[in-house]
């Protein structure tokens, strides 16, 4: 009863607010400092997906549709950005959104690594030049950028966290403002702490000590949580950049609401507040971009364009992926 009196005594009625069935509510101007249409770029990856079983095209790339649908839990839309189209078209593409995503994978070398050091560098760039340009680098994503910003292309070690969840362990005297965990609820940062929201599924990362000592990796990057892995072996679990915009995870924050092909996966109410609170941080970002492209070619560029596949009657990997077997120009 008294939890009902609270809650009721929030609500105004129509005669505490001035509003009644004769007047229109007052709707609120839009801040002009904010983007209410943003738009996130998603760094495609090598190959199909599902290890060749959608198509035996070697030029396919994809983007796994929960990282789309991540970006779109946030509030924004999406354009694919084809790492192995031409250049500058992709980096037409880059002028388009308001902040990008890493996504998780395998290919750490060659035209693929390239591509995500060149996208990072112009992210950058862009902040530098006073642009509020937000990046998410999720697990493998996280990992390219660790060796782009250390310059070590053996700073990773391995890691048993395949296909488990595990809870957040933030650091001691860790300061949440400005990080994605600021607008978490206090009990759901708790539940983080104990219960497992969180999916994994990595073979590489790299530990406190080591990340620590790495002058390079240490001044760009606060550490804010670590996990441990089956052998229980602690490694660096979320970052956020000191100076720019940039979150980087060695957990997938999509999985919880868009993935179903792991049993190991957590759904509960929990683990899709973590996916949710996540989402609606990189958006709140990107909101920030003042970066205004024209719109016809943004809706010539977005996602709505291709179709998704659905993969998950293989019981593993992804539930949809969008696969891109020709690189299309829409300029």
């Amino acid at each position: 009863v008294a939890k009902a009196t609270e809650s009721s005594a929030s609500i105004f009625l129509p005669s505490q607010t001035g509003v009644d069935g004769s007047r229109s509510p007052v709707c609120s101007a839009p801040d002009p400092n904010l983007n209410y249409r943003p738009v996130i770029g998603i760094l495609s990856h090598p190959g199909d997906g599902a290890s060749g079983r959608l198509t035996n095209d070697t030029s396919s790339t994809y983007i796994a549709a929960s990282y789309v649908k991540f970006a779109e839990a946030g509030g924004a839309r999406v354009i694919p950005l084809i790492y192995n189209e031409p250049e500058e078209l992709l980096f037409q593409k880059l002028e388009l959104v308001n902040g990008v995503i890493f996504t998780g994978g395998w290919a750490k070398k060659y035209e693929y690594f390239e591509t995500v050091k060149k996208i990072f560098n112009k992210a950058l760039e862009r902040n530098d030049a006073g642009e509020h340009f937000p990046v998410y680098g999720i697990c493998l994503g996280f990992e390219l950028m660790s060796i782009i910003i250390s310059q070590n292309r053996d700073i990773l070690e391995r890691f048993d966290a395949e296909d488990n969840a595990s809870s957040l362990q933030f650091v001691d005297n860790v300061n949440l403002d400005g990080t994605l965990f600021q607008r978490f609820p206090p009990q759901l940062l708790k539940k983080l702490s104990t219960d497992c929201l969180v999916m994994q599924k990595h073979k590489y990362g790299i530990t406190p000590a080591n990340f620590q000592g790495n002058p390079a990796l240490s001044s760009f990057f606060e550490i804010l949580t670590t996990c441990i892995d089956e052998n229980s072996k602690t490694y660096v679990s979320t970052v956020k950049a000191k100076k720019y915009p940039i979150t980087g995870f060695q957990w997938h924050p999509e999985k919880n609401a868009f993935e179903w092909g792991s049993s190991e996966i957590p759904h509960s109410e929990d683990a899709i507040q973590v996916t949710q609170h996540a989402a609606s941080y990189l958006v709140s970002e990107a909101r920030k971009s003042l970066n205004r492209p024209p719109s016809k070619k943004v809706l010539s560029n977005l996602i709505y364009k291709y179709k998704p596949t659905y993969c998950g009657y293989a019981g593993r990997g992804y539930d949809e992926v969008y696969i891109f077997t020709q690189p299309r120009s829409r300029f």
